[in-house]
């Protein structure tokens, strides 16, 4: 009698090539049954490529997958789905106008006489929801919840699916600290009940959190797997970026100078409910200083940076840019007058995915002498030439270089272009929102060196974060948001993590001066 196998998933000597690049080379991955296993590299590292051939969304070129012991051939998600796999993709598979409940059934509802039968459905839906903690509003649209539980949705529908073997690719990417630890204790409650689950990641802290084991790419090979008891952070970020990686943000004293963006009683409307989301704030950042907007995810930040960049009007206040009224500008003319944006959501406001990088790069500039002719034609050598300086000098990977279309990139190097872009204009203010988001330590080690840089050549940076540590480390002032009000202003040298909370969940407030 044959023993059974000890793994849930074996992936021997995977290879999957892509046009100009080898994603995975000769990869074998090894998942315990019951254990939560990360997966660890950089951005680009070839993760999200070797969970989509587990999921069957690529076939791979060579290498074998075997589930439970048997060896197996997984042509498409439908197939890993009755193997009991599921997945919740870096970036979620919801349809935005669909309600929770129907994203979860969807593919698998029950009919009776053709009609949906829902309530046995929700039933279910509550029960597992209760089970694992995963609260959600089973009647809300997609498009009106928290990314936070969205996350939630898609969880759920993985256990609607009596999945077994469960993958995260970067659960943690889009949520805020509290929510970070909600999900935690989630994947921690699911392998006690003795699910399999991949997580994939390059949050070093996380990963010696929950991890009981650790498998590490780099470039698209294998480096080699540890258990998280017997390693370090220092000792996983050298085997993921081949080298050591200074975890302390470097900076001397700022030198403040005159005032470069003075937001005088701003108020934005919400769009979710009655009352403004952002309500009376004034602040002010000067040249040669990085104020930092901290605050839990939903307090107005978004509808604040929508209402400085020109996204969204205003109700009432005042924006001024080196003394200039700006309030009603349109967006290319405060580009146009020294504002560069970072944007929260990359995909929806910082790249034109059916592009190419190339093309990404030159978006608010192509119209300069430089890249356009007199005759209004597009100096492709030119374009061709800055984008290869800006992928060399910011370490942008991609399968074709220049030409590739933004959308097949990985979500860490679509960052990057952004931030490449928006710093190489040369901006008076930066407003970077959520810059490190989705990057590994080198590339987050990298930006914060920029950051500092623009800060040292006399620009002024607003930096918006929901990542304590980057809040603490980055800034030279912390200004606190809570329900759309700045409620404290706080010295990053002389306040703590602890007080730092008390101030974002709304237990402590102070009257801040702009």
């Amino acid at each position: 009698m044959s023993t059974p196998s000890p793994y849930a998933i074996e992936m021997l000597h995977i290879t999957k090539r892509f046009p100009g690049i080898i994603a995975n080379d000769d990869v074998t991955l090894q998942l315990k049954q019951g254990e939560i296993h990360a997966l660890l590299g950089e951005n680009g590292a070839g993760k999200s490529t070797l969970m989509s051939v587990l999921f069957g969304l690529y076939q791979p070129e060579e290498g074998e997958i075997y589930v439970k012991g048997k060896k197996v051939e997984i042509n498409d998600p439908n197939v890993a789905n009755e193997l009991g796999i599921g997945m919740v993709h870096q970036h979620f598979k919801l349809v935005e106008c669909f309600t929770v409940l129907d994203n979860i059934i969807l593919g698998v509802e029950t009919t009776k006489g053709g009609f949906l039968q829902k309530d046995e459905a929700r039933k279910k839906v509550m029960a597992l929801s209760e089970k694992y903690g995963l609260r959600v509003d089973p009647d809300a649209k997609i498009q009106d919840i928290t990314v936070g539980m969205q996350q939630r949705t898609e969880i759920l529908k993985m256990l609607y699916r009596d999945n077994e073997i469960l993958i995260f690719d970067e659960p943690t990417a889009v949520l805020t600290p509290q929510e970070i630890e909600e999900l935690m204790q989630i994947m921690k409650n699911l392998a006690a009940e003795g699910k399999s689950i991949l997580f994939i990641s390059h949050k070093l802290a996380e990963i010696m959190a929950v991890a009981d084991r650790c498998s590490v790419l780099r470039k698209g090979k294998y480096i080699g797997t540890v258990e998280t008891k017997n390693t370090t952070m220092e000792e996983l970020s050298a085997m993921m970026v081949g080298r050591n990686v200074n975890f302390h943000v470097e900076k001397g004293e700022a030198k403040v100078g005159k005032p470069v963006l003075e937001v005088r009683n701003m108020s934005v409307a919400s769009k979710v409910h009655k009352n403004n989301a952002v309500k009376n704030v004034s602040l002010t950042v000067h040249a040669g200083e990085i104020v930092c907007l901290a605050g839990i995810d939903g307090n107005g930040q978004t509808e604040f940076v929508y209402g400085l960049t020109g996204l969204e009007p205003l109700v009432s206040g005042s924006v001024k840019m080196l003394g200039e009224d700006i309030t009603k500008a349109k967006i290319r003319e405060r580009s146009l007058k020294g504002m560069s944006h970072i944007p929260e959501d990359r995909h929806k406001h910082g790249l034109v995915l059916d592009y190419s990088l190339e093309d990404n790069l030159v978006l608010q500039r192509y119209f300069e002498p430089e890249f356009t002719n007199k005759a209004g034609f597009l100096r492709r050598d030119n374009i061709r030439k800055y984008a290869e300086k800006l992928i060399g000098e910011y370490d942008i990977r991609s399968g074709q270089g220049p030409v590739t279309k933004a959308r097949a990139m990985s979500g860490g190097n679509q960052q990057k272009a952004i931030i490449a872009r928006e710093i190489d204009k040369g901006p008076e203010l930066l407003v970077a929102v959520q810059p490190t988001r989705g990057l590994d330590v080198g590339a987050i080690e990298g930006v914060h060196k920029s950051l500092i840089a623009q800060r040292d050549a006399g620009k002024a940076v607003l930096l918006v974060s929901l990542e304590l540590d980057e809040v603490m480390d980055v800034p030279d002032r912390i200004l606190v948001m809570y329900e759309g009000e700045i409620v404290g202003e706080l010295d990053p040298k002389k306040t703590t993590q602890e007080e730092l909370g008390l101030y974002m969940a709304g237990a402590k407030r102070d009257e801040v001066k702009a």
